[in-house]
C-alpha cells in the first residue's frame, strides 16, 4: 500500500482523518484503513547540514526545552507549565493565557505568585466554584467567582489529599491525622487520627500462675489493679461523653504499615488498607566508587524477585460514628482461595520428578497500588453513600473491584478480571457515574482495553466500547453525559482524543492530529488542553474546543532553531508480516538516501527497553537520542528498523501477554521476521546486519545473539539483564511468576543460561550505579564469558552513571562505541 503523506501544516493544525478501523472477532488479524504511515519523509532544514554524535549526544536543551507538568488554571482561562532553564537544572514556573495569539511562550510567574496558580491535582466542591489544592505542603482555596485565594494552613507539616465534604467543609491530612476546614471561616476542626499501635485496653491480670496467685493472696496488688482498672473506664467514659475532649484514635494495631486511607465525603466511614511492616535486608546493596568523600559508600538498593516476600493487606471499614472497626473478609471475592499457578506448579514438579497436588490457598491479596497508577484504588461516589475498592492478587493473576455493604460490614463483588497469564498495570481506571449507583472502569476482557460500566444491582458490566483498539486515561464530564479518552482506533500507532456519549454509545473523534495527543478536559468542560508531537517534532501545548474537529491553537513555542535546522528522516511505520501469528509486527524504517542502488544495504534493528512500551508510534520518541542516532546511521548508508516486537504496548492483550513465561523467545522470533523482511523489501545484505538496545533492549540482544547466533553480525546490549532472578519483583513476577515458583521460566528467559551461543562481536555497556538493572547483572555474565573462553566481547563501564544515562560525556562515549562496532563489523 502506498504510504500516507500528511503536511506539516495539518500537523500544526487539525490534520487529515484518517478512517476507523472496522471492528474485528479477537481471533482475526487486526486491519486498519492505513498499514504503512509517513509523515512528510524529510523535515525541512538545512540539506547541507551533516549530524554528528556530538551535536546528537549533547545535553537535550538544545533541542529546545519543552513545557512540562502543564495544567489549567481554576477558571479555563490559563495554561501553567514548567520549563527547564537553560544550562541549569531548575525550572520556572510559566502562565499562557488560551486567547493570546501571540508566537511567545508566555509570562514567568514570579516565585512571589507561585502560591496563587492552582495545582495540578487540585480539587473542586460538588459546584465546581471552590478550588482546593496544596502549595508547598499548604492548603489554598481559591474561589473562581470572585477571584479569592485563601490560605488556610501555614506550618512545617505538609498536608495532603484535600477532599470537600457533602456538608461544604475541605478535609485534609497531616500525616494520618484528619481535620476539616470551614473555607469560609478558617475554622479548622481535627476529626481523627490514625494510630499503628494497639488500641488502650484495662490492665488484665498476667496469665502466669505466680501472677495469678499474687492476687488471690495479697490485697494490696489487687487494690492496686482496681484502681488502674477504674481509671481506665473512667478515661473511656469522658472520651465518649465530653465534647471539649480530643478527637478519637483509630488504632490499627503495633507493627503495621498504613497503605492508604479513604474518608467518606459524609465524614461518617473510614477505609483503611494496612500491611505488617517489611524488614529491611542487609544483602539489597550496591557499592558507590565515585562518590564526593572519596570512600566506597554501599547504597541500599531495591529486593530482588528471588529475595520478595508479598505483604498481603488487610482492609479495614471504620464506622466513626462509634470508632468501631471491620475487617473486610476476602472471602466472598470469586477466585479468592484457587490454586491459580496449579498449572505452573505441576509443570516444575514433573521436571523435578515429583507430582503436584492442587489444593485451595488463601491467595495474599491487597489494593491495587502498581505502575502506571495515578489514582486511590478507593473511589466514594459523590455522595457519599458508597464506595468502590480495587484489589489485585499479588500471584498478578486477579483483579477485581469491590463495594461495602456498610450495614453488614462485608464486601461485595462486582467485577473480576482473570488473565492466566497477568493482569496489566495499566488500563486500571475507575471511578463513578454522577448519579452514584453506576461504576465505571476499563478491563481488557476482550483483548483491549475498553470502557464499562455496572450498575450495582446488574448482574453483568455494559461495554461502552468496542473494537481492535486501546482505550486508556477517561475522563467523565461532571453531567455524567460524555467520556472524553485517548485511544488509536485509527492505526495502532496513531493516537486522539474521542468523546463518547454515554446515553447512546455514540463515538466521536475529537482530534485529528498526525503524532501523539496527551490531553486535560478544563474544569469549565468546554476546552482540552493537548501535549501533541509527532515522529519530527517534539511536543507543544495546544488548545482546543472539547468538540469534534474545532480549531487547534498553538500555545507554546519551545523548539530550537538549531533543531528545526537538522534535516531529519522521518521514518516509515511498516507492517512487518509475522511468520508466528496473524497479526504483523508495526515497525519504524529509516532508508538510506541511496535505497535500492548499487551493493545491498548495510542494517541495524533497534530492539526498545521497557518490553511493554511502544515505540513505532506517530509520537516523539522517549528515544529521541536514538531516533537521530537512527538518522546518522541512514546518512552513512545503514537501513534501520525499529520493531514493536511481542509484548509491545499498544496492540492488545494478547500481544502483550505473548512472553509469558518465555521471555525472549517471541521477541527473538520477531527480530528474525525482521531481518528477513529488510533483506525481502528493503535491499538488506543478510551477513550485514546488527542490532542493539538498552535495558529489555540489551536483554533482548544478549537473547538474539546467544540463541540465533548467526542472525546478527554485531550487537550492543546497554544496561542489559541478563538473569531475571536478579530483577524486581513487580515487574518480573507478573511475567515470570516467582523463581521458588517458576524456575523453569526463569531459566528459559535469562541469557545467562545461554552464554555459549554467542558467535560474533558484542559490546556490553554498563552503569555501575544502576539501581534498576543493577551492575552485578554484567558482572555475572563477563564471569561466564571468561569461564566459557568466549574472546568476541568487550565491556564499557560508566562509574557515574544510574539506569537513565545523565552526563553527555557518557552518552557520546557509548554511542561512539557503538557506532565503531558497526562500522568494523558490518
Amino acid at each position: 500500500m502506498k504510504p500516507l503523506s500528511i503536511s506539516l501544516l495539518a500537523m500544526a493544525l487539525a490534520g487529515a482523518s484518517l478512517l476507523a478501523a472496522p471492528v474485528q472477532a479477537k481471533s482475526e488479524p487486526r486491519t486498519y484503513a492505513v498499514e504503512t504511515i509517513q509523515l512528510d519523509p524529510v523535515y525541512p532544514g538545512d540539506a547541507s547540514i551533516r549530524l554528528t554524535m556530538e551535536q546528537i549526544m549533547a545535553h537535550p536543551d538544545w533541542l529546545g526545552r519543552q513545557a512540562e507538568n502543564e495544567f489549567w488554571s481554576a477558571d479555563s482561562q490559563f495554561i501553567y507549565y514548567q520549563r527547564k532553564r537553560e544550562g541549569s537544572e531548575l525550572r520556572d514556573w510559566y502562565r499562557r493565557s488560551i486567547h493570546d495569539s501571540s508566537r511567545d511562550n508566555g509570562e514567568q510567574v514570579p516565585l512571589a505568585e507561585l502560591h496563587q496558580m492552582g495545582a495540578a491535582n487540585a480539587v473542586y466542591s460538588s459546584d465546581g466554584r471552590l478550588q482546593a489544592y496544596i502549595f508547598q505542603g499548604n492548603l489554598f482555596v481559591h474561589d473562581s467567582e470572585s477571584g479569592a485565594i485563601r490560605q488556610l494552613t501555614r506550618t512545617q507539616d505538609a498536608q495532603r489529599d484535600p477532599q470537600f465534604l457533602t456538608d461544604g467543609r475541605l478535609a485534609y491530612r497531616t500525616g494520618w491525622q484528619y481535620f476539616a476546614v470551614d473555607p469560609q471561616t478558617g475554622l479548622t476542626e481535627q476529626l481523627f487520627s490514625i494510630r499503628t499501635e494497639d488500641a488502650p485496653k484495662a490492665p488484665a491480670v498476667p496469665a502466669s500462675y505466680l501472677a495469678q496467685e499474687q492476687h488471690k493472696l495479697i490485697d494490696f496488688i489487687a487494690l492496686q489493679h482496681r484502681n488502674q482498672q477504674e481509671r481506665h473506664q473512667q478515661e473511656q467514659t469522658l472520651k465518649q461523653q465530653n465534647p471539649a475532649m480530643p478527637p478519637q484514635s483509630i488504632y490499627v494495631g503495633r507493627n503495621k504499615h498504613i497503605v492508604d486511607a479513604s474518608l467518606s465525603p459524609q465524614g461518617n466511614y473510614l477505609l483503611v488498607a494496612v500491611r505488617e511492616q517489611q524488614s529491611s535486608n542487609d544483602r539489597d546493596i550496591m557499592p558507590n566508587y565515585i562518590t564526593p568523600s572519596g570512600d566506597i559508600i554501599a547504597e541500599s538498593v531495591r529486593a530482588r524477585v528471588h529475595d520478595f516476600k508479598p505483604l498481603p493487606q488487610e482492609l479495614i471499614l471504620v464506622d466513626l460514628s462509634d470508632g468501631k472497626q471491620q475487617v473486610l473478609s476476602y472471602s466472598r471475592l470469586p477466585g479468592y482461595n484457587e490454586d491459580v499457578l496449579k498449572d505452573v506448579k505441576a509443570e516444575n514438579a514433573r521436571a523435578r520428578g515429583e507430582r503436584y497436588r492442587s489444593e485451595k490457598i488463601i491467595r495474599d491479596i491487597g489494593l491495587m497500588t502498581d505502575w502506571y497508577w495515578t489514582q486511590s484504588a478507593m473511589r466514594w461516589n459523590a455522595q457519599g453513600t458508597e464506595v468502590a475498592v480495587m484489589l489485585k492478587a499479588f500471584d498478578n493473576k486477579d483483579r477485581w473491584l469491590a463495594t461495602v455493604d456498610f450495614a453488614n460490614k462485608r464486601l461485595v463483588p462486582q467485577h473480576r478480571l482473570h488473565d492466566p497469564a497477568w493482569v496489566n498495570y495499566a488500563f486500571n481506571d475507575f471511578g463513578w457515574l454522577p448519579a452514584g449507583d453506576t461504576i465505571y472502569f476499563l478491563s481488557e476482557e476482550s483483548g483491549f482495553s475498553h470502557l464499562y460500566t455496572k450498575q450495582l444491582d446488574q448482574r453483568r458490566p455494559q461495554k461502552r466500547t468496542e473494537g481492535t483498539f486501546e482505550v486508556a486515561n477517561p475522563v467523565l464530564t461532571r453531567d455524567g453525559r460524555f467520556v472524553y479518552f485517548k485511544g488509536n482506533r485509527n492505526h495502532p500507532g496513531q493516537y486522539d482524543v474521542f468523546r463518547l456519549q454515554l446515553s447512546n454509545n455514540s463515538l466521536q473523534q475529537v482530534t485529528q492530529l498526525p503524532g501523539a495527543v496527551d490531553f486535560q478536559l478544563s474544569p469549565d468542560e468546554s476546552r482540552l488542553l493537548l501535549r501533541y508531537s509527532n515522529n519530527l517534532k517534539p511536543h507543544e501545548l495546544y488548545v482546543t474546543s472539547a468538540e469534534p474537529a474545532a480549531e487547534v491553537q498553538r500555545l507554546t513555542y519551545t523548539i530550537s532553531d538549531a533543531f528545526k535546522a537538522l534535516p531529519l528522516q522521518a521514518p516509515k511505520i511498516v507492517p512487518v508480516p509475522s511468520s508466528h501469528q496473524a497479526d504483523p509486527i508495526y515497525s519504524k524504517l529509516y532508508l538510506p538516501e541511496n535505497h535500492g542502488q548499487g551493493e545491498r544495504h548495510r542494517a541495524v534493528i533497534f530492539n526498545h527497553g521497557a518490553g511493554y512500551l511502544q515505540n513505532s508510534d506517530l509520537g516523539w520518541s522517549v528515544y529521541f537520542r536514538e531516533f537521530l542516532f537512527h538518522n546518522l546511521l541512514a546518512q552513512h548508508g545503514y537501513v534501520v528498523l525499529d520493531m514493536d516486537y511481542r509484548a509491545s504496548k499498544g496492540y492488545g492483550r494478547d500481544w502483550r501477554t505473548a512472553i509469558y513465561r518465555q521471555m525472549g523467545t517471541p521477541e527473538v522470533e520477531d527480530l528474525v521476521d525482521g531481518v528477513n523482511w529488510m533483506v525481502e523489501n528493503a535491499h538488506v545484505d543478510r551477513n550485514r546486519v546488527g542490532t542493539y538496545g538498552g535495558s529489555y533492549g540489551g536483554f533482548m540482544t544478549f537473547m538474539a545473539m546467544f540463541n540465533e547466533p548467526e542472525l546478527f553480525r554485531a550487537g550492543a546490549a546497554l544496561r542489559p539483564v541478563s538473569d531475571w532472578a536478579y530483577y524486581n519483583h513487580p515487574y518480573t513476577s507478573n511475567i515470570l511468576n516467582t523463581p521458588d515458583i517458576d524456575p523453569i521460566a526463569y531459566e528459559r528467559s535469562s541469557p545467562i543460561y545461554f552464554a555459549e551461543g554467542l558467535r560474533y562481536p558484542l559490546l556490553i555497556s554498563a552503569p555501575m550505579v544502576d539501581r534498576n538493572v543493577f551492575f552485578q547483572d554484567v558482572v555475572r555474565l563477563v564471569q561466564r564469558f571468561i569461564e566459557l573462553e568466549i574472546p568476541h566481547f568487550e565491556t564499557a563501564i560508566y562509574p557515574v552513571e544510574d539506569h537513565g544515562y545523565v552526563q553527555p560525556s557518557s552518552w557520546l562515549d557509548q554511542y561512539r562505541r557503538i557506532f565503531k562496532l558497526f562500522e568494523d563489523n558490518l
